[in-house]
């Protein structure tokens, strides 16, 4: 039986991960049981576990944070990234390593999805860290499968500390008498479960390289909290405003839709529109029937 270790294994993407691999062993594995950014704690790890395929969904994913911190950010999100490739490696494991949209930039007046073929341009200490992470996966684990996702909605996510998005429009809905909320910021919704489910299917192949994998469609942030309030009937004014309103501390991409092109070149890009996808979420949480 196919042995896989899932990094992260407690996470909003790696508990789904864990549901979906039931058919193979799994190891999964938190924070206590493995620190990447210490290569013998990594190879502690999987000298005791000798896995087929290793997972990792580690990563210090607080933007504003990143760049308060970029030390913090560079260690786990590159260093550790490239001391679980090269014991990857060592072991003959297949990887998986899962970086973000914000590996681009989302130049002036952009309007194409990228692909996989385009070249990055990180705006922000977090999207730089997480590519550095992609070049050190490439560098030293020779099968690789590299995804790149974006604004991940998932069950476990809700319970953890950090939510997700759907989970604060919900809540902030019921506390305020109006939301204002950023309409110039573009992306691609996605269901951790089927982002799962799609990379449960990427290790039984040999398509190694770099996938863009969401949910279809894209929207803005402003967008995206319209839809699910309208799921969920929760009656209350949204209002649509810029990034410069916002007042971020960080520059974030104006548009980073990601473009499934690998997958459709493959016959696999058979991911639902976000629409979708969120209207099943909702049901997963009993917010709607």
């Amino acid at each position: 039986m196919v042995k896989v270790a899932v990094i992260g294994a407690t996470g909003q993407l790696g508990t789904d991960l864990c549901q979906k691999l039931k058919s193979k062993e799994v190891v999964p594995l938190t924070h206590s049981d493995i620190e990447v950014t210490d290569i013998n704690s990594v190879e502690r790890i999987f000298q005791k576990y000798r896995v087929d395929v290793i997972i990792n969904t580690a990563a210090f994913h607080k933007v504003d944070e990143c760049e308060e911190n970029p030390e913090k950010a560079f260690k786990v999100n590159a260093l550790g990234a490239r001391n679980v490739a090269v014991v990857a490696q060592k072991i003959g494991a297949k990887l998986v390593y899962i970086s973000t949209d914000y590996v681009f930039g989302g130049e002036k007046g952009r309007n194409i999805p990228y692909n996989e073929f385009d070249v990055p341009s990180p705006l922000n200490v977090y999207g730089k860290s997480k590519l550095a992470g992609e070049n050190f996966v490439k560098e030293f684990c020779l099968k690789h499968f590299i995804i790149r996702t974006s604004g991940l909605f998932g069950i476990a996510g809700a319970r953890g500390k950090g939510g997700n998005f759907v989970e604060t429009i919900i809540k902030l809905a019921k506390e305020k008498s109006e939301l204002k909320v950023v309409n110039d910021q573009i992306f691609s919704p996605t269901y951790t479960k089927d982002l799962a489910e799609k990379i449960l299917q990427l290790i039984n192949t040999e398509y190694y390289g770099i996938f863009h994998i969401t949910n279809k469609g894209f929207c803005s942030w402003y967008e995206f909290a319209k839809k699910i309030l309208k799921l969920t009937g929760i009656k209350i004014s949204v209002i649509p405003i810029t990034s410069e309103e916002f007042s971020q501390k960080v520059k974030r991409p104006n548009y980073s839709v990601l473009d499934n092109y690998h997958l459709r070149l493959l016959g696999m890009d058979d991911l639902k529109p976000w629409q979708e996808a969120l209207k099943e979420y909702l049901k997963e949480k009993e917010y709607i029937k």
